[in-house]
Formats: C-alpha cells, sequence, structure tokens
C-alpha cells in the first residue's frame, strides 16, 4: 500500500484521545503526520515548562491550555486534519459522551486510577470499541522491554512495569516510544479494519 493510499484510508478514520501530555500529544502529532482524518482530543490542563521534556509543545506555548496549544501545533503540521479540543477534566459519562463515535480510543493519562476509569468505562459502555492505553513507560533504558499486548479490544503498549516516580520520571525518549508505539498500533487497527471491509 503506498503513502497516498494509506493517507486516502486514514481521511475517514476519527481517532480518540484522552489526555494531551507526553503520550498525548505525541500520539496525536504522529497520526497527524499520516493523515488521519479527524482526531477528537480531551484534557484540562495547561502547558508547564516542566511538560516540555516529553511533550509536544513550545516554550511560548507555556500557560496555554494544552488542547488549544496541541490543536494548534497539529495544524501547523497538517492543516488538512480535522481536530475537536475539549477543555474538560474527562470522566466515565464525558468518556462516552466524546469518544463514542471514534473508530479507535486512546488512553494517554498520567495516572492509575484514570487508566483504570477509561478502560472500565469503554470495556463497559462502549465494548465494540478498541481501546489502546500506555503503561510503563518511566525511566530510562530498556527499550527492548517495551512492546504491545492485545487482550479482546484492549492493547497494551509499554513494559507494563515501569511506574512514573520521582526517581523514575517520565522523560522523552521512553514515553516518545509508547507513544508512537500507540499511533502505530493505531493504524495498524484502522487499515486492519479497512482491508477487512473490502
Amino acid at each position: 500500500m503506498t503513502f497516498e493510499e494509506i493517507k486516502k484510508r486514514l481521511s475517514r478514520k476519527v481517532v480518540g484521545i484522552a489526555g494531551a501530555g507526553g503520550l498525548g500529544s505525541n500520539c496525536a502529532v504522529a497520526l497527524a503526520r499520516v493523515g488521519t482524518g479527524k482526531l477528537i482530543i480531551a484534557d484540562f490542563d495547561v502547558v508547564s515548562e516542566s511538560n516540555l521534556n516529553r511533550q509536544y509543545f513550545f516554550y511560548r506555548q507555556i500557560g496555554q491550555k494544552k488542547v488549544v496549544a496541541l490543536k494548534e501545533n497539529i495544524l501547523a503540521i497538517n492543516p488538512a486534519i480535522e481536530v475537536e479540543a475539549y477543555d474538560v477534566k474527562l470522566g466515565s459519562d464525558s468518556i462516552i459522551k466524546y469518544f463514542a463515535g471514534c473508530d479507535v480510543i486512546v488512553e494517554a493519562f498520567d495516572r492509575a486510577d484514570m487508566k483504570q476509569m477509561i478502560m472500565e468505562a469503554v470495556i463497559g459502555e462502549l465494548p465494540d470499541k478498541t481501546l489502546v492505553t500506555g503503561i510503563g513507560l518511566a525511566g530510562t533504558g530498556d527499550s527492548n522491554s517495551i512492546r504491545v499486548r492485545k487482550e479482546g479490544n484492549l492493547y497494551i503498549c509499554g513494559d507494563e512495569v515501569s511506574e512514573v516516580s520521582e526517581d523514575d520520571p517520565p522523560l522523552a525518549p521512553r514515553v516518545g516510544i509508547v507513544a508512537n508505539m500507540q499511533a502505530n498500533t493505531v493504524l495498524e487497527i484502522l487499515l486492519d479494519k479497512d482491508n477487512d471491509n473490502q
């Protein structure tokens, strides 16, 4: 399949991204670069200087809402992408509200309790939807431990072990690997589904 064929197929797809931090911002940019038609992004946070070590933002964007800054960055890369940006703190009900129409949903939260919440919401209320999550990305090195594991409609990207802590912070290289692995998994899912429908 040529890149033009890939872009044509992806131009009809909608991907939801829950969170616009390290995973969400980098995954969204990767999906925009390959021509995903529409991205629905939700986050309530603002860009801070401490985010710049791993998130797809710029120094001039400090203080802006992440969804606003990320939409600006995506459109600077690919103005053909449709971006719906929601400045909202997601909960079980709002996940259903914003992402029910998506072909694939990407979980990109920092906190374990939020990751659990979106998994329960999607599996419980949107069982036919595919969820791509990121678990285990802290620290440095050991790139070979990062992988994708599938359980039904759930894809888990990461090493599933290294939890973020003060002594094991999230840094650009491993966060970027997992975010791009999420984007690659989304592409595989969307293109495989498209093949199944032909």
